[in-house]
């Protein structure tokens, strides 16, 4: 007897309720309309967080197992930071027994649009441990002049 209810699908094998388990029913995994394309299916929603200091720009991306030659960061011309990559499939041995295929595999693309106030021509990035930070640096703003008028009468 099956402690899940059938509306629940069958996504066990031995059907028997694992309340630790991650596997969620998704009430749309067989709907015919798909937001996402089969090539960006991967990372469509990679985390990225973009912070502003007094001097930069800062965005720090989640890229775990990734190499940072898989991983590309663009700017364009109008202000557009574009941060993309990819991670292939790796290769499945026919003798293989697989008990879960969980880690994703395509392609990913991030893009932002920067303030007017950022030096275009001086973005840094660099990868460590699985993170992607690309520091794009402010423009300095000049404090305009002020000058105190002395009142007459």
């Amino acid at each position: 007897m099956s402690l899940i209810p059938s509306f629940f699908g069958n996504r066990r094998s031995n059907n028997v309720f694992d309340p630790f388990s991650l596997d969620l029913w998704d009430p749309l995994k067989d709907f015919p309309v798909s937001t996402r394309s089969p090539e960006t299916s991967a990372f469509v929603d990679a985390r990225i967080d973009w912070r502003e200091t007094p001097e930069a720009h800062v965005f720090k991306a989640d890229v775990p197992g990734l190499k940072k030659e898989e991983v590309k960061v663009q700017v364009e011309d109008d202000r557009v930071l574009q941060i993309s990559g990819e991670r292939n499939v790796e290769k499945e041995d026919k003798n293989d027994t697989w008990h879960r295929l969980e880690r994703s595999s395509g392609k990913f693309m991030r893009r932002f649009r920067l303030p007017e106030n950022v030096k275009m021509g001086q973005v840094k990035a660099s990868m460590e441990n699985g993170v992607l930070t690309v520091t794009v640096p402010k423009m300095e703003v000049k404090k305009p002049d002020v000058k105190a008028i002395d009142i007459s009468g």
